[in-house]
């Protein structure tokens, strides 16, 4: 994950927003209602994909109002850190890690959306995820351009 907020954002780790990166424990396995699935090569155990699943929703500011009246904490799944090595990336592993992140969220029982952010610069995500769900939010299109975030809402029975 660390890698991905490097390479990928061009950020670097910022506690503020990745410290569940650093206590993926903390974040994604505590609670019974939050998952973390990690995607492995077989030949040597590297960390290929991520996907993770919690129940906050997105917080105001750095968010819109709208969304995080939209979308609040213990009603939304929000996914986070869907993330695929470039070397691994076309090979349908994403899809996969999220339709196990939406079964996830199926089984909880008490969410009623499924909600996330992504960085449409980032190489094929603004098109992935177009393709499983409905751009509730373009931050480029807002008058001062706000983050350039994409928020995305997907069906909860894709």
């Amino acid at each position: 994950m660390l890698d991905t907020v490097y390479r990928d954002f061009g950020t670097g780790y910022v506690p503020h927003w990745h410290a569940d990166i650093v206590d993926p424990a903390a974040a994604y396995l505590a609670s019974a209602r939050h998952t973390l699935l990690v995607a492995v090569e077989a030949g040597d155990g590297t960390v290929v994909a991520t996907a993770a699943l919690d129940s906050r929703g997105p917080a105001h500011p750095p968010n819109p109002r709208h969304l995080a009246d939209r979308y609040p904490s213990g009603e939304t799944a929000q996914l986070r850190r869907v993330y695929v090595r470039p070397e691994h990336r076309r090979r349908g592993l994403a899809r996969r890690l999220v339709d196990e992140l939406l079964a996830f969220a199926a089984a909880d029982g008490g969410y009623r959306s499924v909600y996330l952010h992504t960085d449409p610069a980032v190489p094929g995500a603004e098109a992935f995820w177009r393709s499983l769900g409905k751009i509730v939010h373009d931050e480029r299109e807002d008058p001062d351009g706000g983050n350039g975030v994409l928020h995305v809402e997907i069906p909860m029975g894709r």
